[in-house]
């Protein structure tokens, strides 16, 4: 039979429909099923899940890699177990990678790291945030270094692109070695309970090198890097609410730093009157009180997003909306430790500080604090060092910045969180406000200690200087008369105050020096 030039162009056409089919499909039947049996979506589910229906474009679904030896030759998948392109969120263009875990374990190769590495500049270039899937095994033992140096450079690429795109690492598999750095890099991570782990060696090098033997839960698993490392930032027991969590992130971040976050039209009255929290934070100093209660009712709806929830639960960090503007919110927690600041409270702070001062999100510092953690093994691993973080975030950061102190500021940890002193634009305390050197008990003892030490009735001499020392330096107004603090506020007016002061401080344009970059307490 004659081959016409239709009939060429029909056959070229079957042809790519087919292969576009085979990359489609991946693996045979048996590796989705091995997938599913632990718990775990494919790829391209993931990716079904995370963008909005019908938006996502692949790029190089046919790429496949070139290596030879140890068995590669004979097989070259499409897509080299990754696949790459670009969706909405929301409406929102997002960039986003998915390892598959059914081609070679989602080992990276060297096609592998190349179609990341593309994809990672094609959102740099775009101004669109960038999500990565990760299911991998490491680094493709077979393809040697060039695996290492695919690995290199996506690393170099999230510290290219760190302030500049939202980055978000989703950790829904294993992630071992280097694998498990470029997570680190990027701005927040997600874990899956059970499912995903992350560590740099694994328990059976552990096991070799110390002889201890562990479970991959127990050393990189999802719980761990949530309360224990630090690493996870959130944490949920199925693939399915973590990435409609990832999408309500999104849904609050900028495309990139030249971009504000997203506003949206508010259902929450700017003016409404917040009567509750005249009984949430108690008079007493010492008695404890939640203080994601207080947010809950300064947020629009009462709707926030905590981050880094079970790590270093004595500082609270979230996101939230006041009259449809993203806000970044920092408060002292007195449920754990009294509100005090220890080496990962300080840290957890800081990064969060610096993420919203990347991403343009002002800031509101909710300030109930005792001090710093005393002790010999905060001292020796570092608050000094650690506690500098969090002073270097706040004095570096140019967003809107309003504090309220709530109930007690002492020490150095008032000036630490945010204070009028390091750059704070508005400066509130509540009228239960405490802002001293130190607690009244414990200053009475240093100041009069001979005149309590010689009084014939030490515990009545000492009563009496502690209640002088409060009524002279430690009343309510005393900050506000020397013009630390801007406004002695009513709790039941705070959310209108705070959303007027952010409307006000919008277009505040605070430049820093001219650097190269600074050089902070890492």
């Amino acid at each position: 039979m004659q081959v016409t030039e239709e009939n060429a162009t029909d056959s070229r056409s079957a042809e790519l429909l087919r292969r576009k089919e085979d990359a489609r499909q991946g693996p045979d039947p048996a590796g989705t099923e091995k997938q599913h049996a632990k718990g775990k979506l494919t790829a391209r589910e993931r990716i079904e899940l995370l963008l909005d229906e019908g938006t996502f474009h692949e790029i190089e679904p046919l790429r496949r890699h070139r290596a030879t030896g140890f068995g590669l030759e004979a097989k070259r998948p499409y897509t080299d177990g990754v696949i790459t392109g670009w969706g909405t969120v929301y409406g929102r263009k997002i960039f986003v990678y998915a390892h598959d875990f059914r081609i070679f374990g989602g080992a990276l190769g060297e096609a592998h790291a190349e179609k990341i590495h593309k994809l990672m500049d094609l959102a740099a270039a775009s101004g669109a945030a960038l999500v990565s899937l990760n299911d991998g095994a490491g680094a493709r033992i077979q393809e040697g270094v060039t695996a290492l140096a695919g690995y290199g450079g996506i690393f170099r690429r999230n510290a290219r692109n760190s302030g500049v795109i939202p980055q978000i690492s989703v950790m829904l598999g294993p992630s071992a070695g280097g694998a498990a750095y470029s997570p680190a890099l990027t701005d927040f991570v997600f874990m899956v309970r059970s499912t995903s782990q992350m560590f740099v060696t694994g328990p059976d090098v552990v096991q070799a090198v110390t002889g201890e033997q562990v479970t991959h839960d127990a050393l990189g698993g999802a719980d761990v890097h949530a309360a224990t490392s630090g690493v996870a930032h959130f944490v949920h027991d199925d693939e399915e609410s973590c990435l409609e969590d990832v999408r309500f992130l999104l849904s609050l971040l900028p495309a990139n730093n030249r971009e504000l976050p997203p506003h949206y039209p508010a259902t929450d009255p700017a003016d409404r009157r917040t009567p509750a929290l005249q009984d949430l934070v108690p008079a007493g100093a010492n008695r404890a009180y939640d203080v994601r209660d207080v947010i809950q009712e300064l947020a629009d709806d009462g709707e926030f997003l905590e981050v880094h929830a079970a790590w270093a639960p004595n500082i609270v960090c979230v996101l939230a909306r006041l009259d449809g503007h993203v806000t970044g919110f920092v408060a002292n927690q007195p449920q754990s430790l009294a509100g005090a600041l220890d080496i990962h409270a300080a840290e957890k702070a800081a990064r969060f500080v610096q993420m919203c001062d990347s991403f343009s999100i002002p800031i509101v510092t909710l300030v109930d604090v005792p001090g710093f953690l005393p002790g010999v093994d905060q001292e020796h691993n570092g608050i000094i060092r650690h506690g500098a973080k969090l002073l270097y975030a706040y004095c570096n950061a140019t967003v809107p910045r309003v504090s309220v102190v709530l109930r007690k500021a002492y020490g150095g940890a008032y000036i630490v969180m945010d204070s009028r002193s390091v750059g704070a634009d508005l400066a509130y305390a509540w009228p239960s406000n405490e802002i001293a050197v130190m607690g009244a008990e414990g200053a009475a003892n240093v100041i009069f200690r001979r005149e309590i030490a010689q009084s014939s009735d030490p515990d009545s001499t000492r009563a009496r200087l502690i209640k002088e020392y409060k009524q002279e330096l430690m009343h309510p107004y005393y900050g506000a008369e020397r013009g630390l603090v801007d406004d002695v506020i009513d709790p039941v007016e705070t959310r209108e105050i705070l959303i007027k002061s952010l409307a006000m401080l919008r277009t505040k344009n605070a430049d820093l020096p001219m650097r190269k970059h600074g050089n902070p307490p890492l």
